[in-house]
């Protein structure tokens, strides 16, 4: 066997190797998603037959399931009140549908691996490509002029390679300098995207815990003080409710990063006017929210891009509600529609270069609100992140990382402009000229 292919084979151990950790922790975490999950809507079903029947919630009930001995088809729930009242309920129905509802859950986290298993895999290949050309090229010299000692050191470091390294490569040899530091500019590489991926990971779990932590703590307080206070038992509902819902929109937001992250969202592009976007956005929101005052001052001229109509609505609305969140009641936030100049290098019809502009469409929202750090708008749309006076503000810290993978994917960027106590201005501007 060549060392050609030695050196190949090495490359595959170790993409192996990286792709297998992602692959179990994203498993990990699918796992413990659709667990919760059916914890979640079994927990809700049972709340909501008990709260029909009975009008409330009774923590010394006598409950039970039972299927009589015919099969798990005649599987029964069983209450019995203090009071002699029963109520008896085919638990096999709603047993099947939350498990159709955790399947379903469940198809579409192994369809998301699934689809980005290769993609993954290759970027990993691509990512260590570069080692492994080295590596040929290395031996295809070392014919000529290298001892065949350097070789087994690089051979031996690069077979240690693991995302979790952070100490830098060192092959103590002056002729593979070069070698060294190209491995170690890609090792901090790995070692960064690892990181990100984990902190992603342990950040989703905080945030699925959270509600978990507390629909636990009310029904504790449930069953020590609710069972005679009904305004307990209301507080706690309510509470129990808003949490599940809580929890629904943070997978939900997950879900749609992983798809897109796995390249299964479609876009439908097609003419849109930013006009009537915005239109419908600041009518939506004198609907849904009287506690803030919408100002939108709608130009003359008509702007239009080629864009997914839906997609460029979502992150709007993110934006609005970011705004809204962060804005005092009675305060104003502010919409607008226009163009922008850009300078873009053309070509004369000679041999010489000129700087032109032209003028690229965006779509802003503007708030009065408390503002952000320097230090918060650079980190802003990395996920899961929330500044320090932004966290009494119930948040997944998702939404404005949505909205940037929808600009990107509309070859767009953000211009952001904030100061502390002064408010904040976001503006999405689509890199295409008008």
């Amino acid at each position: 066997m060549s060392k050609k292919v030695q050196e190949s084979k090495e490359m595959t151990s170790i993409a192996n190797k990286i792709h297998g950790q992602m692959i179990r922790k994203k498993l990990g975490l699918f796992l413990a998603t659709d667990i919760f999950l059916f914890i979640a809507l079994s927990f809700m079903w049972i709340i909501t037959e008990e709260w029909t029947h009975f009008g409330k919630i009774g923590f010394n009930y006598e409950r039970r399931f039972t299927t009589h001995g015919d099969g798990f088809d005649s599987l029964k729930y069983i209450v019995k009140t203090t009071d002699g009242d029963e109520m008896v309920v085919n638990a096999f129905k709603a047993f099947i549908l939350i498990m159709c509802v955790v399947g379903i859950s469940m198809f579409f986290h192994f369809l998301n691996i699934a689809l980005a298993y290769f993609g993954e895999y290759k970027k990993i290949k691509k990512t260590l490509k570069p080692i492994n050309d080295m590596a040929i090229k290395a031996e295809e010299i070392s014919r000529i002029s290298f001892d065949e000692s350097k070789y087994h050191t690089i051979e031996n470091a690069i077979e240690h390679i693991s995302p979790e390294q952070t100490q830098k490569m060192k092959l103590d040899d002056k002729e593979l300098e070069g070698i060294e530091a190209a491995m170690n500019n890609m090792l901090a590489r790995m070692h960064e995207t690892y990181l990100q991926q984990t902190r992603f990971v342990n950040d989703a779990s905080h945030e699925l815990r959270t509600p978990i932590a507390v629909i636990q703590g009310y029904a504790n307080m449930l069953d020590r003080w609710g069972k005679e206070d009904e305004e307990i038992l209301d507080e706690s509902i309510t509470a129990i409710k808003n949490e599940s819902d809580h929890m629904n929109h943070l997978v939900e937001q997950l879900l749609f990063l992983a798809r897109g992250d796995a390249g299964r969202t479609e876009m439908k592009k097609e003419d849109v006017s930013l006009n009537e976007v915005m239109r419908e956005i600041y009518e939506e929101s004198l609907m849904i929210d009287e506690k803030h005052i919408y100002k939108y001052n709608e130009p003359n001229v008509d702007i239009h891009i080629t864009a997914d109509a839906s997609m460029i609505k979502q992150a709007m609305r993110i934006l609005v509600d970011n705004a809204a969140k962060y804005t005092k009641e009675g305060d104003e936030i502010v919409f607008a529609v226009g163009t922008m100049e850009k300078n873009e290098e053309g070509t004369l019809s000679g041999d010489g270069t000129y700087i032109g502009k032209v003028r690229c469409p965006y779509i802003q929202v503007q708030d009065s609100g408390i503002g952000m750090a320097e230090v918060d708008v650079k980190h802003m749309f990395e996920r899961f992140y929330r500044a320090d006076d932004t966290r009494k503000v119930q948040g997944t810290g998702l939404g404005l990382s949505i909205a940037k993978w929808i600009v990107d994917k509309h070859d767009g960027h953000f211009e952001i402009v904030s100061r502390k106590e002064i408010g904040t201005r976001i503006r999405i501007v689509f890199d295409e000229k008008e």
